[in-house]
């Protein structure tokens, strides 16, 4: 049984009983002309394999997103000009549907939860338009001349997990374009649906940014506890971060029609937060105010911002959501402040990070002892410390971390996922399946489940689920490079050239923007370089990974992607002396993905290398488990 990661299209005729009850042979031949003069012409001309075609309905596999989704805006254009002059009573006019799954290729059919995802978004597009999942959004980017209406989470029937939704709207610049009636069925609510805009850091320092970024994320999630208001997730808002933004656009191209925005000073121990609620329907303010206080009051002014929008929005908050609102994650602000300074620096995973960001954690729960997130924290930095960098960390310390975690707070998600990991690096990977899972129950867009739960499918060879939780974890963080260039070297062992191209051109830009903001982080430099290896950029690939050595001479890490990097550009005693340098140290975390990574395929049958790797497995007693 064959299974791939693919992308796949979906669309049926709009109204085709209906139709075919009025004019059955004038429907068939419309229909016919239509699929030979335009619909099959697009997907030949975009590399579309038609799977099958069940009368009025199509189903076709795409090896590249960008392609398929150019193709479903072709013809939905093209539907759009063959249908002027008909009249509206006998138009054909297709729903699409877009996902990028996992399929069972059998017999030339495919099947599985791929399709059955597309098939569903097929169900929900309005006639003329197109759904797609939240992974095929993120792989597309600003690649085409399209815009995305983010329609939120959705339980699509008998699809077990919640699917992020968007609507593709094909021009874009048309600020008269009508909302498709799917949207609007598809929100349960418009008029009880708000974006919560970055807040706008006016301290002057650009090291502040975590401060007002952490408000934002804090106000996106208070909102999102109340049942009856639609919030726009994260990840989608923070596209707008630092960019002038005129408010109805944005609403418009959210498909929401309040919007919060503010800004955050933030010197010494004041603070002055100003917010501001539009009604985009018609630009009137419903509420504004300013807040000047001690930084003390950052929770109390976070809840009567809250409190505030559900007030004006007339919203009746349930018992539950009133005590989830009001619960804040600790009365210390100076603990929340290391907190938020902590999770920043963390997530560039470089040993000298994590350190500076353990720290931070490590004043946090000295601050406040009960404060769970910053356990997990620690938990984090030291799984991250032992796993992926080969320090001195006893995995019973991390194990009792991130219990102490979860017996704090058992419903946090950040819990759960520092649990999992810690779990993981003491190779208990059931019990951290678990937990990881957990964590994406009770948070689907919480970075760390996704990413840590992408790493431990990775090190089991469990390509196509890898590839959807780092798609997550990119998608979840616009700044995130790790995830994109991690996945470049998994699409190259799925053996998917295009979508490989794809991520490793998204992961060197957004690898040159962190360079721009820390030049003296060697993270994206050496990541940066493995993504300009598998980009065919030669020289500099090598130039980048000078760089990165220049910054971190000593960083095992380091030496390791810059290893693959040269291994994929045919440099292979220069990568076989990195290696040799790494593999002494490596964990047995590492050596199972040391085995799954076909970036060091060249190096395989080099003598150098097996005697150095059957030697490493020897020392860990790993010789059964990796023998293939």
């Amino acid at each position: 049984m064959e299974r791939r990661l693919t992308t796949i299209l979906v669309a049926d005729v709009a109204g085709y009983s209906r139709l075919m009850s009025t004019d059955e042979t004038g429907t068939l031949a419309a229909l016919n002309g239509h699929r030979a003069e335009l619909i099959d012409l697009r997907i030949a001309e975009n590399q579309g394999r038609i799977v099958k075609m069940t009368g009025d309905g199509l189903l076709v596999e795409f090896s590249s997103v960008v392609n398929a989704v150019g193709c479903a805006a072709e013809i939905q254009r093209g539907m759009r000009e063959r249908n002027e002059n008909v009249p509206p009573d006998r138009r054909i006019e297709f729903r699409i549907g877009v996902n990028l799954g996992d399929v069972i290729v059998q017999n030339g059919d495919i099947f599985g939860d791929g399709v059955n995802v597309a098939a569903r978004l097929e169900g929900i597009a309005a006639p003329g338009s197109i759904a797609v999942s939240g992974s095929v959004r993120e792989h597309v980017g600003s690649r085409l001349d399209l815009a995305f209406e983010d329609l939120g989470e959705h339980r699509l029937k008998n699809i077990e997990r919640v699917i992020h939704v968007y609507n593709i709207v094909l021009n874009p610049a048309s600020a008269t374009q009508p909302r498709p009636p799917a949207a609007v069925a598809a929100r349960d609510m418009l008029d009880l649906s708000i974006a919560v805009l970055p807040f706008t850091n006016m301290s002057g320092d650009p090291e502040q940014e975590y401060f007002s970024d952490g408000i934002t994320e804090d106000l996106i999630t208070d909102l999102s506890k109340v049942s009856g208001l639609y919030v726009v997730a994260r990840n989608t808002v923070f596209t707008y971060k630092g960019k002038s933004v005129k408010v109805k656009q944005v609403a418009q191209e959210l498909g929401v029609r309040f919007v919060l925005e503010g800004s955050i000073r933030k010197a010494g121990q004041r603070i002055r937060i100003t917010g501001q609620l539009i009604d985009a329907k018609n630009g009137g303010h419903l509420w504004a105010d300013r807040y000047d206080r001690s930084m003390t009051d950052i929770f109390a002014i976070q809840d009567e911002i809250t409190r505030a929008i559900v007030e004006q929005l007339k919203i009746k908050l349930l018992p539950e959501e009133k005590a989830a609102v009001a619960r804040a994650p600790t009365e210390n602000v100076e603990a929340y402040t290391y907190y938020l300074r902590g999770r920043q620096f963390s997530h560039e995973w470089t040993k000298a990070y994590l350190l500076l960001a353990r720290r931070m954690f490590k004043k946090a729960v000295e601050l406040d002892p009960h404060y769970a997130r910053a356990y997990a924290g620690i938990a984090n930095c030291d799984s991250a410390l032992h796993g992926w960098h080969s320090e001195e960390v006893a995995l019973d310390d991390i194990l009792e971390m991130s219990a102490r975690a979860l017996a704090l707070d058992p419903e946090l998600a950040e819990a759960h996922a520092a649990r999992g990991l810690a779990l993981h690096s003491n190779e208990r990977r059931v019990e951290a399946i678990t937990e990881f899972e957990r964590a994406l129950e009770l948070e689907p867009d919480l970075y760390e489940a996704n990413y840590f739960y992408a790493r431990l499918l990775y090190t089991q060879g469990e390509m196509e689920a890898s590839a959807r939780y780092f798609v997550k974890a990119a998608e979840i963080r616009p700044d995130d490079y790790v995830s994109p260039i991690l996945l470049t070297s998994v699409y190259r062992t799925l053996g998917q050239t295009t979508e490989t191209e794809n991520w490793a051109q998204r992961g060197i830009e957004r690898a040159e923007r962190a360079l721009l903001l820390h030049p003296e982080n060697s993270s994206p430099a050496h990541r940066g370089a493995l993504a300009l290896a598998h980009l065919g950029e030669r020289e500099r690939a090598r130039d980048w990974a000078a760089r990165a050595l220049a910054i971190a001479p000593d960083d095992i890490y380091a030496f390791y992607n810059i290893a693959c990097a040269y291994s994929i550009l045919g440099d292979i005693e220069p990568a076989l002396d990195l290696l040799e340098r790494v593999v002494t140290r490596n964990t047995r975390e590492q050596m199972l993905w040391f085995d799954n990574d076909s970036d060091l395929d060249p190096l395989r049958d080099h003598p150098r290398f097996q005697r150095m790797y059957a030697a490493r497995l020897k020392e860990l007693d790993l010789e059964s488990e990796m023998d293939r």
